[in-house]
């Protein structure tokens, strides 16, 4: 259930009398749409691994390669393939001003050495006007979630819930906050109720859809592997999904890896393929474009009539492509504005409709003048 919480500030006017301006922040929750905007703006799983002269100064480096390492990470994730090496010049520092926090999920250090996995959050709104200033090609409109079962079929038997190199590699993924969200399981009790290897294999589609509904998607994915010698799999995956029909059926091999390594190729390459055909259905939509740009407004009101009537002057405001409501309550909505041409192209079209965008708390919020 969405919930909003509205902030009233009182602002003094230096004009004729008291005038009183009321402007609603959004302070709580900013919507669904808000949530998985962060999300989809966050690195985990970030490893690094550093030695300096002390482990103080290593973990100091260790941060700044993180960084580095995380932002390349989100670039490849919202842009097209090798957009790494299109952000080459960007400085620690340039990428240090783009970051919204971090921490720390797993370390360990020693007299000169600092090995740590850590978790880094953007500003989603500093990293596109970012990648605007190099005409990057962003996408940012997350797939609806997928969930991947992976059953890992073997001379041993067919499983599915316990620790197998299938089930391993997708985990390993960390895609759940990727462009197209995948969720693995958890593998509990629950689940080891709700579906059966067997029903699994024979992908039964009531049993499949108790899994969906547990987890919030409506598409469930059996991802089939088996090994084939002692470093190939052979790995498949057909259904429908939110990003056409996938069809995967091949043998990936690791030469030095073994099965394991061989089962991670496997699932990184189907996850790299299921982001590239939803790229490709955005772009033919005409939503993957280096002039398209996202930004979420928070709107507040008084009546229902003041909001159609905002609703009104946003959708003809010149640049702006898409009005879409996230979040509405009694005085006040969140809306997700696509628009061209650069945020401050934005802000003076909508001074033509007497509207203007104000940053509050790390939140733009919409007043009619």
């Amino acid at each position: 259930m969405r919930r909003s919480k509205w902030l009233q500030i009182v602002l003094p006017s230096t004009t004729q009398g008291a005038v009183i301006l009321f402007l609603y922040a959004l302070v709580v929750v900013l919507g669904d749409s808000l949530a998985k905007a962060d999300a989809l703006f966050t690195v985990t799983g970030v490893e690094v691994d550093v030695t300096d002269t002390d482990a103080a100064k290593a973990k100091l480096k260790a941060i700044s390669q993180a960084q580095v390492k995380a932002f390349h990470i989100l670039v490849e994730r919202l842009g097209d393939e090798g957009a790494a090496s299109k952000v080459a010049d960007f400085t620690p520092s340039d990428i240090g001003r783009l970051m919204a926090s971090l921490s720390v999920e797993q370390e360990r250090t020693g007299p000169q050495r600092y090995i740590g996995k850590l978790t880094i959050k953007f500003l989603p709104q500093r990293v596109r006007e970012a990648l605007a200033s190099i005409n990057f090609n962003l996408v940012e409109e997350q797939a609806p979630r997928i969930v991947v079962i992976p059953v890992w079929r073997s001379n041993e038997g067919v499983v599915v819930w316990d620790e197998n190199p299938w089930r391993e590699a997708w985990q390993s993924l960390k895609a759940e906050n990727s462009l197209v969200p995948v969720l693995v399981p958890l593998g509990d009790l629950t689940d080891a109720q709700s579906l059966t290897p067997e029903e699994a294999l024979a992908k039964d589609i009531q049993k499949l859809q108790a899994v969906g509904y547990r987890y919030g998607a409506e598409t469930v994915l059996v991802a089939i592997a088996e090994p084939v010698g002692n470093n190939s799999v052979r790995a498949t995956m057909q259904g429908a999904s939110p990003l056409g029909e996938l069809e995967f059926d091949k043998t990936y091999v690791s030469t030095d890896g073994g099965i394991e390594a061989a089962a991670k190729q496997a699932a990184a390459r189907f996850h790299a393929v299921m982001t590239f055909k939803w790229k490709q259905a955005r772009k033919s939509n005409g939503l993957l474009n280096s002039n398209v740009q996202v930004v979420n407004v928070a709107v507040p009101f008084s009546s229902l009539n003041e909001w159609n009537a905002l609703r009104g002057q946003l959708s003809i405001t010149s640049g702006v492509q898409e009005v879409d409501v996230s979040s509405l309550s009694s005085n006040g909505a969140i809306v997700r504005l696509t628009y061209v041409n650069g945020f401050e192209n934005l802000r003076a079209a909508m001074q033509q409709q007497r509207l203007s965008l104000i940053l509050v708390g790390g939140t733009w919020v919409l007043q009619a003048y």
